[in-house]
């Protein structure tokens, strides 16, 4: 059983600690919680995880957020993956800090990342956990909002979101889409 876990971002130090690179740091934090380490690939830094008899094959875009479809295109090819074994973590502004949601499938909902990703495999038809970064800033800033550091709160329970959310990628994995989303939908 082998699964593609996208964590979405931009490279860049201007970007690590960003609230868009939610989907990088998440990586990060399983990859260092599991002593492995990334690869600089075709597209992605890649790594890969065993957990449970399973593989997880993590990758992060190396093309930028509004172009990540390309890198997840080439590695469900190259992976021999369909869709529905494909799990893309990323921010999400209509959503309180530190919610987490998991779905089956489902619109891009303005997200360029994700709106990239469904262009570029025709359907959206894949898994996806979005982490609530919220939306606390004023009209017209939601580029500046997405692209700044987390503030002091936010710092003090980010760990244990990051924490909850490999949780997830590895029941998504273990358990499935529709029995995780159970779980953890409703935490």
């Amino acid at each position: 059983m082998k699964y593609l876990i996208v964590g979405l971002g931009n490279t860049g130090s201007e970007y690590i600690n960003t609230r868009h690179n939610i989907g990088f740091k998440i990586l990060d934090a399983l990859a260092n919680a599991s002593n492995i380490s990334f690869q600089d690939r075709r597209y992605a830094y890649r790594a890969e995880y065993k957990f449970k008899g399973r593989t997880f094959i993590l990758i992060k875009p190396t093309t930028f957020m509004n172009l990540s479809g390309k890198a997840v295109n080439y590695w469900l090819q190259k992976e021999k993956l369909q869709a529905d074994k494909l799990l893309v973590l990323v921010d999400d502004v209509a959503l309180p800090f530190g919610v987490l949601r998991l779905r089956s499938k489902g619109a891009d909902a303005g997200h360029n990342g994700l709106k990239d990703i469904n262009l570029t495999l025709g359907h959206q038809n894949y898994s996806r956990l979005r982490f609530g970064i919220g939306n606390d800033y004023p009209k017209g800033a939601q580029a500046h909002y997405v692209l700044s550091p987390w503030d002091d709160n936010e710092k003090e329970s980010l760990t244990a979101k990051i924490d909850l959310s490999i949780e997830i990628i590895r029941s998504f994995g273990v358990s499935g889409v529709a029995n995780t989303m159970n779980e953890y939908n409703n935490r």
